[in-house]
């Protein structure tokens, strides 16, 4: 079984992972409402994604026969002033992600809980892509602001990417 504090703190990283999900539900309504298909259906997918992401370390506790606690989320961030605003709130919310990533792995390792630490492997590299592409399509959204542009980026970027073998499973999946 995980280390106590890996699992603790793991329970509450399930709650951001679907707090994520919720607010990248609500940055595609914001596309969506806009008539901005490509990037209503790139915060729809990044939201599967989270979601995916929580139901991985749920699936990761269960195996480990550690209790699972299935938190409560605040409302998400539903105005935004601008085109710029939900993508900036996306990269914002990823990289503190990236900093709770890894305050995980140093309580795996602090708890010599080499399992969990192995298994917080994969989302270390995923957050560095997660920053990345926030990061890229936060310069293009507010280089451009051409509605158009935007979304022909997008759909240009968005095509190349396909799903990750060494993904950890997905409960229920």
């Amino acid at each position: 079984m995980p280390a106590e504090r890996f699992v603790e703190q793991l329970n509450i990283q399930i709650g951001y992972e679907f707090a994520a999900h919720q607010q990248y539900v609500a940055c595609a309504v914001y596309y969506d409402a806009l008539t901005m298909p490509q990037m209503a259906a790139f915060f729809y997918a990044q939201a599967l994604e989270e979601r995916d992401h929580a139901m991985m370390m749920v699936n990761y506790l269960i195996d480990s026969d550690a209790p699972v606690i299935i938190p409560g989320v605040n409302a998400p961030q539903v105005d935004f002033a601008d085109l710029v605003a939900p993508v900036a709130l996306a990269l914002e919310q990823e990289k503190r992600v990236s900093a709770q990533i890894n305050e995980l792995t140093k309580i795996a390792r602090e708890e010599s809980d080499f399992a969990s630490d192995q298994f917080m492997q994969w989302f270390i590299k995923e957050q560095v892509e997660e920053v990345a592409t926030m990061s890229d399509l936060l310069a293009v959204v507010r280089r451009s602001k051409d509605i158009e542009a935007i979304e022909d980026y997008v759909q240009r970027e968005q095509s190349r990417q396909g799903p990750d073998p060494s993904a950890p499973a997905i409960a229920g999946a």
